[in-house]
């Protein structure tokens, strides 16, 4: 489009609009704003749009039509018309009619798309459509919204509000079922084919079926928060996602998962990702459009079009369309709120979104990476680069799950895993993640994995690893697997560990700081017959980990009795735990545990567990000697974080073995760190991890600890 033109149009029509009392979303309007009936649910909606189509023809100070034969970019059957019998008036009607085209025609009907832009434009407000839909197989009304400006980027970068949509209303399936459902939804996120979108479909009461008769749909739009009705009832809301925060004020996860929206940033050109409430804070335009077939409508109920459907035409009757504004905040949007017990549940209304989880900026904190453990890192595929293959799971007797490659020929090519965008399928929902290994160098890093040759190559050839970095860049060059640690080469049906140290993969040129692709093949063009198998992938280092207590007191994270007035004691139990934690409570109600806090004698250094947060626990024995007086007591974990600011409690049958303590026995405890961070623990400072019977319950209970520990096992 030409900018200048586009810049000039909207001038004319702002103008346009100015003079037009209660015409535009940025017009100064003359709505009444005496108060209305306090027995509403909503009493500051005011009207300052609308379109009852009690004229003879459509109004072009409102209207735009649309006209192409573009298929609104998913392979629709119909060109857009501005003819009188795709679109008109009747009644104080507006009817949208799709229609069989004439023969020879560039698609086979044609149909009506209207749209407000830079005539009607809003940010937040009630949006309401009260119409009567087109049934049929190929169907596809809707009224919706798309961003006037574009200012994150083109779709969906700058979002997409599905007001309303419904795809064969009526038609019947072989088992009886009728289609009546109708879908509210957003599209936000990457760019296509990378695009999210989130929304919910919902059948209205009674068996009553949208095409039979009249309903109003709407939405209400507000910072931070669109809510779609039918006749009133609210039955989907969707949020902006909220996101979690560590003690260093990063961000470490979601609250709640909604919408989110990648764009470059002006200032630097970066492309970043927002978990905030763009895309939809900008001005939006309204549609209305009856699309014929397409890749939604013709690949579900009875598949394809029904010609006969649409014979004689098949309308979309509007009978009026309104927008609202909150007068009690118009610039948000908020305060004017129509909601119900169970809007904001997810177990009902509230609609989870594909935002992805935030993670935080590289501290200098070293991480472990699981390329494939059984399942396949979300933000990883298993790839064939030139074979034409396709990597699978398979299920192995000795191994379990491991992926299975082969090579067809010896035209040449290379396998392994890869997390680059431009290997991605058009299907895959992860990113690519290149892995910062450089912080590994000090500990001990490693590439390892296990593989087996199940059939060997018709070829005599080499087997190789290869690591690439920074989309192509700096790479090892072919590594021969004898190279490695275990300096052997492969057997054919057997499993063997291939270990290689990053300080080697460093020498041979590797950029260890953002890894993103590791093949393991034969060498090119001599892998022909060639089928193997691998299993537990990993880009590792000895991550950090602090022991509690492991055959003695660790004097950073002394034992103690929080308000018991007892000292914990070292004791000697059986000859596989030797020393060992022994805790006592008596009559005064306390709770105990170790302590890394200086008021308690501790070194006050907490432990910052970030690192290990996807692997790592919290573990320890516990041995009952003996039970409290209180018999309904809970046994009970709890650990703090950052001098108390965060904290979650949670019975000891919470834990991975889910077991209740027995006198006597010594038992193991497992907590992971994603789930106690998942229940609001800040895992970045860690000092307090307590083992107790519930607050003033645990009298006369006498219990040791060992090998407790906070790390990955």
């Amino acid at each position: 489009m030409n900018i200048e033109t586009t810049r000039i149009t909207r001038l004319l029509a702002a103008i346009s609009l100015a003079s037009l009392a209660g015409c535009g979303g940025d017009a100064a309007t003359t709505s009444n704003f005496e108060k209305v009936d306090p027995a509403q649910p909503v009493s500051d909606w005011q009207m300052v749009w609308s379109d009852e189509f009690d004229g003879t023809s459509i109004d072009a100070n409102k209207w735009n039509f649309e006209l192409n034969c573009a298929g609104g970019g998913n392979n629709e059957k119909q060109c857009y018309t501005d003819s009188e019998e795709n679109a008109f008036i009747k009644d104080g009607v507006l009817n949208i009619v799709a229609l069989p085209a004439e023969e020879g025609a560039e698609k086979p009907y044609t149909s009506a798309r209207l749209n407000t832009r830079y005539n009607a434009d809003f940010t937040y407000g009630r949006f309401e459509m009260r119409a009567k839909l087109p049934s049929g197989q190929g169907s596809w009304p809707a009224f919706w919204m798309m961003p006037t400006d574009e200012v994150y980027g083109t779709w969906p970068r700058s979002g997409e509000i599905d007001i309303l949509e419904a795809v064969n209303l009526k038609t019947v399936a072989e088992d009886g079922t009728v289609e009546a459902n109708i879908h509210g939804t957003l599209h936000y996120g990457r760019e296509w084919p990378n695009n999210s979108s989130s929304g919910k479909a919902y059948a209205l009461p009674e068996g009553m079926n949208p095409a039979d008769d009249f309903h109003t749909y709407a939405i209400e739009w507000q910072e931070g928060e669109i809510r779609w009705y039918v006749d009133g009832y609210l039955y989907a809301t969707q949020r902006r996602s909220e996101v979690r925060y560590n003690s260093k004020d990063e961000p470490v996860g979601l609250k709640h998962k909604g919408w989110f929206a990648e764009y470059f940033e002006q200032g630097n050109g970066e492309l970043t990702t927002h978990w905030d409430n763009a895309p939809f804070d900008k001005d939006f335009y309204l549609i209305l459009n009856h699309a014929v077939g397409g890749d939604w409508p013709e690949n579900v109920n009875n598949l394809g079009i029904d010609a006969a459907a649409f014979a004689q035409g098949q309308s979309f009757e509007i009978d009026y369309v309104r927008v609202y504004e909150c007068a009690s905040d118009p610039a948000t949007g908020k305060g004017c709120e129509t909601v119900r017990p169970g809007y904001d549940s997810l177990d009902d209304a509230l609609v989870e979104g594909k935002a992805p989880v935030p993670t935080p900026p590289s501290d200098g904190v070293a991480r472990n990476l699981d390329i494939f453990n059984g399942t396949l890192n979300a933000n990883w595929i298993a790839w064939d680069c030139c074979g034409g293959t396709t990597p699978e799971t398979i299920t192995d007797a000795d191994k379990g799950n491991a992926i299975k490659f082969n090579i067809n020929d010896n035209n040449g090519t290379v396998l392994g895993f890869s997390t680059r965008g431009g290997h991605f399928p058009g299907d895959f929902t992860g990113t690519s993640s290149p892995f910062d290994a450089s912080l590994l160098l000090d500990l001990n890093g490693r590439v390892s994995f296990d593989m087996k040759v199940v059939t060997p190559p018709t070829s005599s050839t080499t087997w190789l690893l290869k690591a690439e970095a920074g989309d192509g860049g700096p790479n090892t060059g072919d590594v021969a697997l004898s190279d490695s640690v275990e300096g052997v080469t492969p057997v054919t049906g057997q499993w063997q560990t291939y270990t290689f140290p990053l300080s080697l993969l460093q020498e041979r040129g590797l950029d260890l700081s953002a890894i993103d692709v590791l093949m393991v093949f034969p060498a090119w063009q001599t892998g022909e017959g060639a089928e193997y198998l691998i299993t537990n992938v990993v880009i590792e280092g000895d991550l950090p980990k602090v022991d509690l207590f492991s055959d003695e007191q660790n004097l950073n994270w002394p034992m103690w009795d929080c308000c018991g007035g007892s000292t914990p004691v070292e004791v000697v139990d059986d000859e596989e735990h030797g020393l060992t934690a022994e805790f006592s409570i008596g009559a005064t109600a306390t709770v105990m545990g170790f302590n890394n806090r200086t008021s308690a004698g501790g070194s006050g250094e907490a432990f910052d567990a970030t690192s290990i947060l996807e692997n790592g626990v919290i573990a320890f024995e516990l041995k009952v000697i003996s039970k409290p007086n209180n018999l309904d007591s809970v046994w009970t974990f709890k650990v703090e974080s950052d001098n108390g600011s965060s904290a979650v409690e949670i019975p000891l049958t919470n834990s991975n073995e889910g077991i209740e303590p027995t006198v006597g026995e010594w038992q193991t405890y497992t907590f992971n760190l994603a789930d106690l961070a998942g229940a609001g623990l800040d895992v970045s400072a860690l000092d307090v991890v307590m083992i107790f019977p519930a607050w003033d319950t645990g009298e006369g209970a006498v219990y040791r600890v060992d090998n407790a520990f906070i790390g990955v096992p």
